[in-house]
């Protein structure tokens, strides 16, 4: 229920500022940019002759103790001869936080990696709150006009209906992300039952049962959990959906249609049902958040089977090159009864955070605000930011060496990746990691997650990835168009997540309740909705 409340808290916000624009950007246009900071020659550092500070605000990071104290903070800002001046929200409701910060007017210089939709970035920019990059860029830009040529897709997705860029990216082609919609099996018990990998619904139901009933931990107990999930993962069921029909929104022929008012649907749900009546699947998967799932993967002994995520990070303590974690193997995309079987996909540009840098028009130094983020685009900075130290976290390659995808590495990593530090910004920030450098990476025994994802990925997903023409890409939509559906994508989100979870634990009949729910679902103008989306794409299209 938090995501829908941020939902309309956004909504009133917005209504809010709509209804006060003028107003605020009035009073927020009365900030006077300094002029009197000598800048250097643009693509040269330090950027400027003085120091200057910048305001950031950014969301707290699990991963990063302090950005005020990090030591790439204090190397960037020797680097540049900016000082930032941090305002760091709770990264939990960060939404509801950043809303309240844009509605209240006195905004900072610059809002990094927070999340604000691309219908907040269109709707702020026009009012003025957002300023446009577009003559910034063509004055002081080197490393965006660089990425432009280099990738014309990324300014394609930046820029908004009006023309305009209002932010800039930070470009992650992660290959195994493309296809994050995973579910990852003990192999240690399927090798003790001699059991094959599941490849079709009804073998992975087998599987399951065997998990329950053999007892593969060999404790005596039947303390095994088959199958479990979070309310957190907004990717489960939709690895189970998959078999029966693909679980995201999605192109028929140009069409966008939704896939959770299809008899698909329901049958995919009565495949779930099953599983959760016969003790296969945790009932808590329905209810339980993310650190839950995480104490059942990270029990004493083994007791979870499987469970979804991007990587077992997801609901177990991973990484580095030991522990439990590496004896889970993905499952690859299963077969549904009518022969369906498809991994959810979304291209890379897409799944990249195109939000991530945005100067406000309380900005004093735009123009070093926008030099500032061009310099994460170097390579070093990029691994500075992303991975730490030199020499102590990560190397560049040595001849001869090789990458994950078979090709010359360019660099190593010498430290594992999602334990708390602070020595970088682990992933903050307007960075640009295309495949090919991400990939570059030395395949290492001593760092073997990217390698193990990489291979599990290309292995198993890639042959069942769609075609690109069926994937919904990212969408802007103007005011309107987001007020209206800000509080129907809630109630409808809302509806139908509610309902997966009562057809699956019985608490509504499937024969009996599914008409209701449709017309439930009706009612709350599907249609409309869908035809809000159908508009957005068609204008992204002409």
């Amino acid at each position: 229920m938090k995501r829908h409340s941020s939902i309309l808290l956004s909504l009133l916000l917005l209504l809010s500022l709509i209804l006060t624009g003028c107003k605020n950007n009035e009073e927020a246009g009365t900030v006077e940019k300094d002029d009197s900071v000598e800048l250097t020659e643009k693509g040269t550092f330090p950027i400027t002759k003085e120091k200057v500070t910048l305001r950031v605000l950014t969301p707290s990071k699990p991963t990063v103790e302090d950005f005020e104290t990090n030591e790439f903070t204090k190397w960037y800002e020797e680097k540049t001869n900016v000082h930032i001046e941090w305002e760091v929200i709770p990264s939990q409701n960060a939404e509801e936080k950043l809303n309240l910060v844009l509605s209240s007017g006195d905004l900072p210089d610059v809002i990094m990696s927070s999340p604000v939709t691309l219908s907040q970035l269109m709707i702020y920019g026009k009012q003025g709150l957002f300023l446009p990059l577009n003559d910034l860029i063509e004055e002081h830009g080197i490393e965006t006009k660089k990425m432009f040529e280099e990738n014309p897709a990324v300014k394609d997705v930046l820029t908004a209906p009006d023309g305009n860029i209002y932010s800039l990216p930070s470009i992650n082609e992660c290959y195994h992300c493309t296809m994050g919609q995973k579910l990852w099996i003990y192999k240690p018990w399927l090798d003790k039952l001699g059991l094959k990998m599941p490849e079709t619904t009804e073998e992975f139901y087998q599987v399951l049962k065997a998990f329950k009933e053999k007892d593969p931990n060999g404790n005596g107990k039947q303390d095994e959990i088959p199958l479990a999930g979070t309310k957190d993962n907004d990717r489960f069921p939709g690895f189970l959906m998959n078999p029966f029909i693909y679980s995201d929104k999605y192109l028929d022929n140009g069409k966008v249609v939704v896939p959770f008012d299809k008899p698909e649907w329901k049958e995919g749900l009565a495949f779930l049902n099953k599983l959760y009546n016969e003790g296969l699947m945790a009932a808590e998967a329905l209810t339980q958040d993310s650190d839950q799932l995480k104490k059942m993967g990270n029990s004493e002994e083994p007791i979870l089977g499987a469970a979804p995520g991007i990587w077992p990070g997801s609901f177990m303590q991973a990484g580095g090159n030991a522990g439990r974690w590496l004896d889970y193997v993905a499952v690859p995309p299963l077969k549904g009864p009518d022969g369906n079987r498809v991994a959810w996909y979304t291209p890379p540009v897409a799944g990249s955070s195109i939000t991530t840098f945005i100067i406000t028009n309380q900005a004093k130094h735009p123009e070093i605000a926008l030099r500032w983020a061009e310099g994460f685009y170097d390579q070093e900075t990029t691994l500075r930011s992303e991975a730490g130290l030199p020499d102590k976290d990560w190397r560049w390659a040595k001849d001869g060496e090789i990458g994950i995808d078979g090709e010359p590495a360019t660099w190593a990593r010498l430290s594992s990746f999602g334990q708390m530090q602070n020595i970088h910004w682990s992933q903050t920030g307007p960075l640009i990691r295309t495949n090919k450098f991400r990939l570059s990476e030395v395949a290492s025994k001593e760092q073997p997650l990217e390698p193990m994802l990489y291979k599990e990925t290309k292995e198993k997903y890639e042959p069942y990835k769609p075609d690109e023409s069926q994937v919904l890409p990212p969408l802007y939509f103007n005011e309107e168009q987001s007020m209206e559906l800000s509080e129907m994508e809630a109630t409808i989100t809302n509806h139908v997540e509610e309902m997966n979870a009562r057809f699956i634990s019985g608490d509504a009949d499937l024969e009996k309740d599914w008409d209701t729910y449709l017309e439930t679902l009706n009612g709350m103008n599907l249609e409309r909705y869908l035809e809000i989306y159908q508009e957005a794409y068609d204008s992204k299209n002409k």
